[in-house]
């Protein structure tokens, strides 16, 4: 499989060849899936909280005597049975995060940009850089590229007038190569990688 490489101005300047094992045949939705439940999991910031019978605030003293009263036995006001008591098993912080395999990992990255690569969203460029910091000129530069709406710019190293310059356009993220995600990708409109990027994952997804 071949994939053009363009430049700024959107014009062929060569052409890129991919491996059609790597990003060739049927998209493994369900790796996707379980690679943007892991991210989305690992964010969680899980720091709900619930005030048992140690943390509310009241007497700890028993109401009244054990025996002899008539009344069922109690040991404190601030028992869960009663009203402005503790709550029993409620939420404590806690990380959400769990163990994903790292081949699950490879092959949901893989199987997502063959997805976008399927559906011709997948732009190579031959570099991403800006000259000055301005947010008008790298609107502009996505303008000629086609790309509209949210996308993730790839690159190996990043430029850092080009990451200045996109930070306040909405829905824009350049991400390295080495860090780039499947939830990501899913959530892009439009991935636009380097001819150096691309190279780089696809040794890493081999």
């Amino acid at each position: 499989m071949q994939l053009d490489v363009v430049n700024s101005e959107n014009k062929k300047v060569g052409s890129l060849d991919v491996k059609d094992e790597i990003f060739g045949g049927r998209v493994n939705t369900d790796l996707i899936w379980e690679s943007v439940v892991h991210e989305n999991a690992a964010k969680r910031r899980g720091t709900a909280q619930t005030k048992n019978r140690a943390n509310v605030s009241g007497s700890g003293k028993k109401p009244w005597r054990q025996k002899g009263t008539g009344r069922a036995r109690v040991g404190s006001s601030r028992t869960p049975l009663w009203r402005h008591g503790g709550t029993v098993f409620g939420p404590q912080p806690r990380s959400y995060d769990f163990a994903l395999p790292r081949q699950v990992k490879r092959g949901a990255l893989r199987a997502a940009l063959a997805q976008k690569m399927n559906a011709g969203t997948l732009l190579v460029v031959d570099a991403l850089t800006a000259g000055d910091v301005k947010t008008k000129e790298a609107a502009a530069l996505l303008k000629r590229l086609g790309v509209t709406g949210k996308a993730v710019l790839v690159d190996v190293a990043l430029d850092e007038n080009l990451s200045l310059s996109i930070r306040n356009i909405p829905g824009i993220a350049l991400v390295q190569s080495a860090r780039l995600t499947a939830r990501q990708v899913a959530d892009a409109g439009h991935v636009v990688a380097t001819r150096g990027a691309l190279e780089k994952l696809q040794e890493a997804l081999a």
